[in-house]
């Protein structure tokens, strides 16, 4: 579950990327961005610590 969460931040990391470069669609690149960030810390904050 763990390396989906990554793959889907990824994925949104880059779509993000390129929409900053191609500033059409507007708001929705930033909306990817958030998910991007919750994604990741999901992930962090679900991975079992080893101790």
């Amino acid at each position: 579950m763990n390396s989906l969460l990554y793959v889907i931040a990824v994925i949104l990391l880059i779509g993000w990327a390129i929409g900053v470069f191609f500033t059409s669609v507007g708001s929705l690149i930033h909306v990817l961005l958030v998910i991007a960030i919750i994604a990741v810390l999901l992930g962090i904050i679900r991975r079992p610590t080893a101790i």
